[in-house]
C-alpha cells in the first residue's frame, strides 16, 4: 500500500496532468498536420485547389489553442504552488501551537508547584524568597511570550506606532545587557566598539530592545557550550554600520540562513536536549528591522561551531552630527 501512495502525491497528479494535457495538444498537432499532408496529396491528384480543401485559418486557430492550453497550464501551476504553501503554512502553524503549547504550559506548571508548595508547607523566608524568584523568572517568560505575538501581530497589521528617537546605537545596546544581567547571568557577552564615535540613529527604543533582546536569547537557547559566549562587534563603512551577533553555540546550516526568518519556522537542532522555540523570534527580528528600514542576516561559522547574525543600518538613516 506504502509503495503506491506516491501515484496519489499531489506531485504526482500534477506532474501527470501536466504531461496529459502537453501531451494531447501535441498529438492533435501532430494529427492536424497528418490530414493536412493527406489532403494535398488528394488536392494535387484531382487538381483542387488547396483552399478549397484546406481552411487557410487553420494555423491561427492552433496558434490559438496552443496559447490556451499554456494559460491552463500556468493557472494548474499556480494553484498548485498555492496549494503547497498554503500545506506547509498549515504545518508549521501545526508545529508552532504544539510547541508554543508546550513553552506556555512549561510555566504555568512550575508556578503551580511553587504556589502548591508555599501554600502547603511553613518554609522559611529564605525559601520562600528562593520559590518567588524562580516564580518571578516564570512570569516573565510568560510575559516575553504574549509580548511576541502582541508586537509580531501589531507589526503585521501595521497599527503598531512606532516612536522614533535619536539614540546611541552603541550605548543602547550596552544598556539593554546591562539591564538584563539576571536572564544572562552565566553567560559571557562582550561588546566591542572601535569606531570610539557615537553611532546615532533614529529608532524606536521598545523595538530596538525586542531586537536585540530575541537575538540573545536565541544565541543562548540553542546552544550546548558549558558558558555561552556572545561577541558583539561595531563596524562601519562607507554605506553601512553592521552590527555582529557572533555566538559559540550549535551553528546554522547554510540552507537554513534564509528560512529560520520565516514565521513559525523551526531549524533542525541536532540533540534533544536543546529546547524548542516558538518560531517567532527570528521573524519578529526581521519585521522590526524592516520598519527601521535595515536588514537582517545569518550564517554560520566556517572556524568553529557557532553562528552570526549581522544587523546592516543603511548609512543614510544615519543622524549626521551637528556641529
Amino acid at each position: 500500500m506504502k509503495q503506491t501512495r506516491w501515484l496519489f502525491h499531489p506531485i504526482t497528479v500534477f506532474i501527470f496532468s501536466i504531461l496529459a494535457l502537453g501531451l494531447s495538444l501535441a498529438l492533435y498537432i501532430y494529427w492536424y498536420i497528418g490530414v493536412s499532408s493527406g489532403l494535398q496529396a488528394l488536392a494535387g491528384r484531382f487538381n483542387i485547389a488547396p483552399d478549397q480543401v484546406l481552411e487557410p485559418r487553420a494555423w491561427l486557430v492552433i496558434l490559438v489553442l496552443s496559447v490556451l492550453v499554456g494559460i491552463i497550464l500556468m493557472g494548474i501551476f499556480t494553484i498548485f504552488v498555492y496549494n503547497q504553501k498554503t500545506l506547509q503554512l498549515y504545518r508549521l502553524q501545526h508545529n508552532f501551537i504544539n510547541n508554543f503549547t508546550h513553552e506556555l504550559k512549561t510555566p504555568v506548571t512550575s508556578l503551580k508547584l511553587f504556589l502548591e508548595t508555599i501554600t502547603k508547607h511553613n518554609l522559611p523566608r529564605e525559601d520562600q524568597l528562593k520559590y518567588m524568584a524562580y516564580m518571578l523568572a516564570d512570569v516573565e517568560r510568560l510575559s516575553d511570550h504574549i509580548n511576541r505575538i502582541l508586537n509580531l501581530a501589531r507589526l503585521e497589521s501595521k497599527s503598531y506606532q512606532a516612536i522614533f528617537e535619536e539614540t546611541d546605537i552603541t550605548t543602547a545596546l550596552t544598556e539593554i545587557v546591562d539591564n538584563n544581567r539576571p536572564i544572562f547571568a552565566d553567560c559571557d557577552i562582550r561588546i566591542s566598539n572601535p569606531l570610539n564615535t557615537g553611532c546615532i540613529y533614529r529608532v524606536d527604543r521598545l523595538l530596538f530592545e525586542t531586537l536585540v533582546m530575541n537575538l540573545l536569547t536565541n544565541a543562548i537557547r540553542y546552544n550546548k557550550a558549558a558558558v555561552p559566549r556572545i561577541d558583539i562587534r561595531f563596524r562601519e563603512d562607507k554605506r553601512h554600520l553592521t552590527i555582529q551577533f557572533e555566538d559559540n553555540g550549535i551553528g546554522i546550516n547554510d540552507r537554513e540562513t534564509k528560512k529560520i526568518f520565516r514565521k513559525f519556522y523551526q531549524a533542525r537542532r541536532s540533540g534533544s536536549a536543546l529546547s524548542r522555540g516558538s518560531g517567532l523570534g527570528l521573524n519578529l527580528v526581521q519585521s522590526i528591522a524592516r520598519l527601521h528600514k535595515w536588514r537582517i542576516r545569518a550564517e554560520g561559522r566556517t572556524d568553529t561551531s557557532g553562528s552570526i547574525f549581522t544587523l546592516i543600518l543603511p548609512e543614510k538613516t544615519k543622524v549626521m552630527e551637528t556641529a
